[in-house]
Parts: C-alpha cells; sequence; structure tokens
C-alpha cells in the first residue's frame, strides 16, 4: 500500500511519457474529420477517425496559420501535431499545428521535400537569373499545342509586335511522363537558337501542374543557357519551375506580354525619342551657329586686313580731326588778324590824312604836335594824302583847347 498514487500525478507521469516519445513529438495523422467545432476563443476543436477508431484533437488560436481552408464534417484530411495528454480529463488528444486535405498531402510533402532541397542548392539564387532580351527575334513555347495556353500567347504575340517568330515545342503538360517531354522541349528550344522561352500551361489543380513540380523540369530549367519565363497555370499557383525560372508570370497572357514588346509603344516611344532629337539638334544647331558667328566676328576683328582697315580709317579720322583743328585755328587766327587789321587801321596815319589831318615834323624829322616844339622861322614839313607841303612859321598862337 505504500506505492500509491494521485491521478494528477498518474496523468502527470503518462504525460511525460508522451513529451520524451520523439515519434509523437511531430507525426502526421490522417483520418477523417468529425464533431468540428470553431470556438469563439478562436481554437478549433474536432475528431480524427477511421474504420478502426478515433482521436481527439484541438487546434489553438495561434497554430491557425496552418490552416489554409475551412475544417468541415466528412473531410479526409492529415495533420501534423503532437500527441500529448489532457491532464484535466485524463485523455491524450493531439495538438494540431498544421492540417492539409489528404489528397494533396503526400503531393504537398514531396514538393517541399524538393523544394527545400534545390533551395540548398541554390537555383533560387537572383544571381542565377538570366536577363530576359528587350527584343527578341524568336521566341520558343513549351505548352500543349491544343489549349488556351497557346492561344493566349499566339494572339497577344501577334497583336505586340507581329515579326517575332514563335516557335512551339507540343509538350505533354498533364500526366505520365509530361515532366520528360516538358524537359526536352527546353533542350530542343535551346538548341534551336531562341532568344527566350515560355514554359507554361493553363490553370489547374495540384495534380494537374504537378509536372512542373518534377525535378526533372526544374533542372532543366536551370541549365538552360536562353532565358526562361515560366507561366503556370493562374496567378496564385506557384510551382517549382516558378521559382527555378529566370522570370515568373502569372499567366500565359503575361508571360507574352513579358516576352514580346509592344511594337506600337516602341514605335511611340521612337517618335517621342525623335522629337525630342530633333529639337536637341534643333538647340544645338543654332547655339553652334551663334558661336561660329561670335567667332567668325573675333576672327575678322584679328585678322591683319580687319586691323589695316581699322588702322586707315583711326588714320582718316584723326587726319580729319587734324584738318578740323586746323582750320579752327586758322579761322581763329584770321579773325584776330582781321582784329588787328581794324585796329591798326584806326592806328594808321593815312587813314587821319584821309580825314583832313595831316603830319607835321621839323628840320629833324621830329613831330611837332605843340606850338613849344617850334619857333617862328623855323621850316617845317606837311605830310597830307597827296604829299608835302614845306612852310616856314611866320607866327605862333597859342590856343587852349579842351582837355589841355
Amino acid at each position: 500500500m505504500s506505492n500509491i498514487y494521485t491521478i494528477t500525478q498518474v496523468n502527470t507521469y503518462i504525460k511525460n511519457l508522451f513529451i520524451k516519445d520523439y515519434n509523437l513529438s511531430n507525426i502526421y495523422v490522417k483520418g477523417e474529420v468529425s464533431n468540428c467545432k470553431y470556438h469563439s476563443s478562436g481554437h478549433i476543436y474536432f475528431t480524427l477517425k477511421d474504420t478502426g477508431g478515433q482521436m481527439a484533437c484541438v487546434m489553438f488560436a495561434g497554430q491557425r496559420g496552418g490552416l489554409a481552408f475551412t475544417l468541415k464534417e466528412g473531410q479526409s484530411v492529415i495533420v501534423l501535431g503532437q500527441v500529448s495528454v489532457y491532464e484535466r480529463d485524463g485523455k491524450y488528444q493531439l495538438y494540431a499545428k498544421e492540417i492539409i486535405e489528404e489528397g494533396l498531402g503526400l503531393l504537398y510533402q514531396k514538393y517541399e521535400q524538393l523544394k527545400g532541397m534545390l533551395e540548398k542548392e541554390g537555383m533560387f539564387l537572383a544571381e542565377h537569373k538570366k536577363q530576359i532580351p528587350a527584343y527578341p527575334k524568336a521566341i520558343g513555347i513549351v505548352t500543349a499545342k491544343t489549349g488556351a495556353a497557346i492561344q493566349d500567347i499566339i494572339n497577344i504575340a501577334g497583336r505586340r509586335n507581329p515579326y517575332v517568330q514563335l516557335y512551339l515545342y507540343p509538350a505533354q503538360v498533364q500526366g505520365e511522363g509530361a515532366a520528360r517531354t516538358i524537359a526536352a522541349g527546353i533542350k530542343a528550344l535551346e538548341k534551336k537558337g531562341v532568344d527566350t522561352i515560355i514554359v507554361g500551361r493553363g490553370g489547374g489543380s495540384i495534380e494537374d501542374l504537378w509536372a512542373f513540380n518534377e525535378e526533372i523540369v526544374a533542372r532543366a530549367i536551370y541549365q538552360c543557357s536562353v532565358p526562361v519565363i515560366s507561366a503556370v497555370g493562374h496567378e496564385t499557383d506557384v510551382t517549382i519551375a516558378d521559382f527555378v525560372s529566370d522570370l515568373r508570370a502569372p499567366t500565359p497572357s503575361a508571360a507574352a506580354e513579358l516576352a514580346v514588346p509592344d511594337l506600337r509603344a516602341l514605335l511611340y516611344e521612337m517618335d517621342k525619342i525623335k522629337s525630342v532629337l530633333n529639337r536637341s539638334m534643333g538647340m544645338k544647331l543654332s547655339l553652334c551657329r551663334k558661336e561660329l558667328e561670335s567667332l567668325t566676328i573675333r576672327l575678322e576683328h584679328l585678322s591683319p586686313i580687319y586691323q589695316i582697315r581699322q588702322k586707315r580709317q583711326q588714320l582718316i579720322d584723326s587726319e580729319q580731326t587734324l584738318l578740323q583743328l586746323i582750320n579752327h585755328k586758322v579761322t581763329a587766327r584770321r579773325h584776330m588778324m582781321e582784329i588787328y587789321i581794324e585796329k591798326l587801321e584806326g592806328l594808321s596815319p593815312l587813314k587821319k590824312l584821309n580825314k583832313g589831318y595831316s603830319l607835321v615834323v621839323n628840320k629833324d624829322n621830329r613831330i611837332v604836335n605843340s606850338i613849344k616844339k617850334t619857333t617862328a622861322g623855323d621850316v617845317l614839313r606837311i605830310s597830307v594824302t597827296d604829299g608835302d607841303i614845306i612852310a616856314e612859321v611866320s607866327e605862333l598862337n597859342e590856343v587852349m583847347r579842351p582837355g589841355n
């Protein structure tokens, strides 16, 4: 009776056994969903069952990111989680981390394994991506020869640029052997020497698109020397081919738009560039003409002929200025001379004589302008305008005149 345990101790002991078992800590369990309840707290409670038994399951609100769909009664699913004991009730249950539909489970697991392996090899790195040619002459297409994908590509490529040559490799894109034909098509078009390869198909289920998740296709795309555009399914479909390819297009139509340049847009852009170029050239030519005219003027100013012409003109201007100064000086001198002549004429004895005046000198030729300079009996010579008069002084009469 010494080894007696409480229920809590027993449940805790059993829980520790579950925790220590590695196989139960991360286990995939498949079954049919039953008694599914979404709690207001965000937790999901449900039961997994098969023909031989059932298991209680719970997915806490914090793990809901591992569920991409809504659980429904009767659904066949695969649950990844940990088996442990709920101590209060003494029941074990599966604590779910991730839930996937059973039909997709194995494919999804293979997808993740291959994706992880290729990612470790560096096949998804951006440094390995090749540039898509901007102006291709030939484009290869790996897809089914019938279907919407090839028709969409042909229609869009023809509308955007009818001069681009399209080469179709009719591959099997679904079912057994599809991956091998897709890889063969990539290699065949690479040998053909096309500029770009489009690999893709229309949308479908994950099983329909599975050929593009095969390793042989991924390695064919990675090893191809020609840039590859993947265009698999719809925008929400993502395959391993999308990760390996040089460019991913959400749809085949989008792939055609990415691979084939729009000729009309290109011509429009060329016209714009032409207009800008012509305007720039016109402005440049105008500036060059103005600069040429300026240099021509400078050259003319610096040329010997221009310098001689300028010096000659300067000499002519100086000569004219000198002549003007001389004429001005001569005119001024003539004017002064006329003034002096007038003054001289005003002082000339002959002018006085013409007015009735005469010049009286004694025998010593001294001017006699006063009676005090002569005496009675002196012989005087009186000069008038037409000769001299010799006279003898007989009498002297002193007369008082104004001013004496």
